[in-house]
């Protein structure tokens, strides 16, 4: 039986979704009914289900984004820099192998002197200690140094998920709900490729440790708002940009934003595989289309 913690989130419903289409027996913890917050708890709960693996999901992200968790700071940091170094306590107790969604919002810019994308391996510059983060950010890269030489687990690092299902947490449906955009160059993370492709770590027994998790490749805003004209998602939709990241924050965000590229090649390297970014969003768009509403082309507040 698979474990799953944070299963009414975004990211924990897309892997509700995977297991219930594979016809795998796993069962979705809700906080109301164990406060996993407890490694006491969890430790006793995970001694009598004794499950084959765990995944957490759980995490503070902010809404509508991460300016919110500069109003939470508490709930910020225990739910992205705690509750995971209580997830490992009780993990390594009950002996059970897991895997922890982080993210790659722990960098921003390019890495230094190479052309390539950020690894596994660098150090955050996105973080408390660079001085220089959004406070999401920093209870990010906390809660990596939290699970940092953990043995039997697997650290994922997500990154601007989006998919073709509309709504408030889809990167796609941001861009159009946004009045105006800066411009810059990501790794995105296609939702429902994500969550295959970090089970297949488990199902492949692929080596523990930390695997960034994004589509292959870069985007720029510019260029999917061009997928999004062509696709005719929103018509109408006028599209403007912040000058410069100056007038962003100056205008828009409470706190910086984190624009990096994520190396994937460790990820390749195992023969996992996940759609060139491009393709991906195109392909998102395309069932789009078919599958849901437009989207009216009112907008409010800025994204980055």
């Amino acid at each position: 039986m698979i474990i799953l913690l944070g299963g009414s989130g975004y990211v924990g419903q897309a892997y509700q979704s995977l297991f219930a289409r594979e016809g795998l027996d796993f069962r979705n913890v809700a906080r109301r009914e164990l406060d996993y917050g407890n490694p006491a708890a969890l430790t006793r709960f995970l001694r009598e289900t004794r499950p084959s693996f765990l995944i957490n999901a759980a995490g503070y992200t902010g809404k509508p984004n991460v300016d919110a968790c500069e109003n939470d700071k508490a709930a910020c940091l225990f739910g992205n820099a705690v509750l995971p170094g209580n997830v490992r306590a009780a993990c390594k107790a009950t002996d059970t192998p897991w895997g922890h969604v982080s993210s790659g919002c722990i960098f921003s810019g390019g890495r230094p002197g190479v052309d390539t994308g950020w690894r596994e391996e660098d150090a955050p510059n996105f973080s408390f200690r660079a001085n220089h983060c959004s406070f999401y950010s920093g209870t990010k890269a906390l809660g990596e140094e939290v699970l940092a030489g953990a043995e039997t687990l697997y650290l994922w690092r997500l990154r601007i998920p989006f998919n073709e299902v509309d709504g408030p947490r889809n990167y796609l449906s941001k861009m159009l709900r946004y009045s105006r955009l800066l411009d810059a160059a990501n790794s995105l993370s296609h939702l429902d490729e994500f969550c295959r492709a970090t089970w297949e770590c488990w199902q492949k027994r692929v080596p523990f440790g930390t695997y960034n998790v994004t589509n292959p490749g870069q985007v720029t805003t510019r260029e999917v708002v061009s997928l999004l004209r062509a696709s005719g998602v929103a018509p109408g939709k006028e599209f403007s940009f912040f000058d410069d990241e100056d007038e962003f924050m100056a205008k828009a965000a409470k706190t910086p934003r984190s624009n990096c590229v994520l190396d994937t090649s460790k990820l390749q390297a195992t023969g996992i595989r996940m759609t060139e970014v491009h393709e991906a969003i195109e392909r998102s768009l395309r069932a789009w289309v078919r599958e849901t509403p437009m989207v009216p082309a009112g907008a409010t507040d800025a994204l980055a």
